[in-house]
């Protein structure tokens, strides 16, 4: 991943750990209490990542800054490129927010279906949303970002919040952002 796509991109601030240099920059997490209150909390599963872990989950574990983020949004919109460096083929890309369920499995909601890696919003209407075509995804932290190709516009949020509660920050930001 460093060499074929945190380099190349100019992700610095993106690795499975935070470096011991960094470490004032990383944010705290909270989660919910048994009140609805925030508390400062632990992590995912209490993983503790200041510490570089013995296995590197190629599914999840990603920490990292909001512009590393951006820059990776930036080059899915741009069809794989950014910066003038290809990371993905224009295809690829296209074929990562197209639907990609067999006929007759429901996505993950109303009017929207499933690519690779990405939903998809299929009928804006259904799915209260504004652009077909539009790709999203949220991570665990309370991070999440949406692409939206036919306004040509990324969008990342990050709020650093686990658990039952978490408001819904994609929903707000998309009208926020209109």
């Amino acid at each position: 991943l460093e060499e074929r796509l945190f380099e190349p991109l100019g992700m610095t601030d993106t690795a499975f750990y935070v470096p011991e240099e960094k470490a004032s920059r990383f944010a705290q997490v909270y989660n919910y209490g048994e009140e609805g209150n925030l508390v400062a909390g632990e992590g995912f599963a209490d993983a503790n990542f200041m510490v570089e872990p013995n296995f590197e989950s190629g599914g999840g574990g990603l920490v990292g800054s909001t512009l590393d983020y951006l820059r990776f949004g930036q080059m899915l919109l741009n069809g794989g490129e950014l910066d003038g460096v290809r990371i993905l083929a224009p295809l690829t890309v296209e074929l990562m927010h197209r639907n990609q369920l067999p006929p007759g499995v429901p996505g993950p909601g109303a009017g929207t279906s499933f690519g690779l890696d990405f939903a998809v919003i299929d009928d804006p209407v259904a799915a209260e949303s504004y652009s077909e075509g539009e790709y999203y995804w949220g991570g665990a932290a309370g991070t999440w970002f949406w692409i939206d190709p036919v306004e040509n516009l990324v969008f990342v949020g990050m709020i650093q919040q686990f658990g039952d509660g978490r408001p819904d920050v994609r929903s707000l930001s998309r009208r926020l952002v209109y």
